[in-house]
C-alpha cells in the first residue's frame, strides 16, 4: 500500500500524457507535438550535449545571483531589523524599489554588463534580493527579545549580536527565505533568457520555437519543469532537515 500512496500524486499528470498523446496523434498541429515526439528530441539534445550545456548556464547564472541577493538582503535586513532607525530611513527607498519588475531591468542591465552571465546575474539577484531582504528583517524582529537582553548583559559588539545571537536564532526563518529565493531565480533567469540572453535553457525554447520546432519546444518547457520541481524539491529537504537540527520541526 505504501507504494501506491507514492504513485497516487502521479496518475492525474500520467492520464493527462495519455489523452494528450491520443489527441495530438489524431489531429496533426503545427504548433503542438505529441508528448511521445517531445521525449524524442529530449533523447536527442541529451546524445549531444545541448542540454547539458545550457541547463549549467541557467543554473549557475540562477544561483551566482541567488548568492548576491542572499548576502546582500541577509546582512541588509539584519540591520533593518536591528536599527528602528535605520529601518525609517530605508522604508521610502525600499518601498519605491521593490515593485519594479526584474524584468524592466534586462534593458539597463544590458547597458552595463552587455549580453552573458553577468547580465543575467544582475537580474537574477534583484529580483531574489528583496523577499531575502525582507523576510530577514521580519525574522529579526522575532527574535526572542530576552536573547537580545542577554547580548547587552554580555556588552556584545553589534557585529558579536548579529553572529552570535540573531542569525542562529532566525536560521530556520531564513531557510524559508531561501527556499523562496531559489523560486524566484530559477523562473527570473529562464525569462532574461526568453527576452534577451542568448544563453541557457531559456533561449533554447525559444529557438526551437523560432525553428518551428514544436516537439523540441515542447522538450525543453518540461524539462525546465522538472528542473524547477528538482531545485524546489531540494530547498525543501534542506529546510526541513535544518528545521529539524534547530528543534523547530518533529
Amino acid at each position: 500500500m505504501r507504494w501506491l500512496e507514492r504513485l497516487r500524486p502521479w496518475i492525474f499528470p500520467a492520464l493527462l500524457l495519455a489523452l494528450a498523446e491520443v489527441v495530438l496523434r489524431q489531429r496533426a498541429s503545427d504548433a503542438l507535438a505529441p508528448p511521445s515526439a517531445a521525449l524524442k528530441s529530449f533523447v536527442g539534445l541529451v546524445a549531444d550535449g545541448a542540454l547539458l550545456q545550457a541547463t549549467a548556464f541557467t543554473l549557475g547564472a540562477a544561483a551566482l545571483g541567488l548568492l548576491v541577493a542572499s548576502v546582500l538582503g541577509v546582512i541588509l535586513g539584519v540591520l533593518l531589523g536591528l536599527s528602528r532607525r535605520a529601518a525609517d530611513w530605508s522604508e521610502l527607498s525600499v518601498e519605491l524599489l521593490r515593485p519594479v519588475p526584474s524584468v524592466a531591468l534586462i534593458p539597463l542591465a544590458m547597458l552595463v554588463f552587455g549580453f552573458g552571465l553577468r547580465m543575467e546575474v544582475a537580474v537574477v539577484a534583484f529580483a531574489a534580493f528583496w523577499p531575502m531582504l525582507l523576510l530577514t528583517q521580519a525574522a529579526v524582529r522575532q527574535v526572542d527579545p530576552r536573547l537580545l537582553e542577554v547580548s547587552r548583559v554580555l556588552e556584545l559588539g553589534p557585529w558579536d549580536r548579529a553572529l552570535k545571537i540573531v542569525l542562529p536564532a532566525c536560521v530556520p526563518r531564513l531557510f524559508v527565505a531561501l527556499r523562496l529565493g531559489v523560486a524566484i531565480a530559477l523562473v527570473v533567469a529562464v525569462t532574461v533568457e526568453i527576452a534577451a540572453n542568448p544563453n541557457g535553457m531559456g533561449y533554447a525554447m525559444m529557438i526551437a520555437q523560432q525553428s518551428l520546432d514544436p516537439a523540441q519546444m515542447l522538450a525543453w518547457l518540461g524539462w525546465i519543469g522538472v528542473v524547477g520541481f528538482v531545485v524546489n524539491a531540494g530547498a525543501l529537504a534542506l529546510q526541513q532537515s535544518v528545521a529539524r537540527r534547530m528543534g523547530a520541526a518533529p
